[in-house]
């Protein structure tokens, strides 16, 4: 029940939605800055919840 499968989903998760959000405020995209703002939030909690499944395995 290793979490390493969620912590890099949530790292890849958080490198696309940097990328959404840069591209946004680049193309003065409100709404792909959301979309990036949302990705990174996603992957920050897939990221917590990798960590969280590894203290299980302990």
């Amino acid at each position: 029940m290793s979490g390493a499968k969620d912590k890099v989903e949530g790292a890849m998760d958080k490198v696309k939605g940097e990328a959404k959000d840069q591209y946004g405020k680049l193309t003065d995209n409100k709404e792909k800055q959301v979309e990036g703002k949302i990705d990174k939030a996603k992957g920050s909690i897939k990221k917590k919840n990798g960590e969280f499944k590894d203290t299980l395995d302990k």
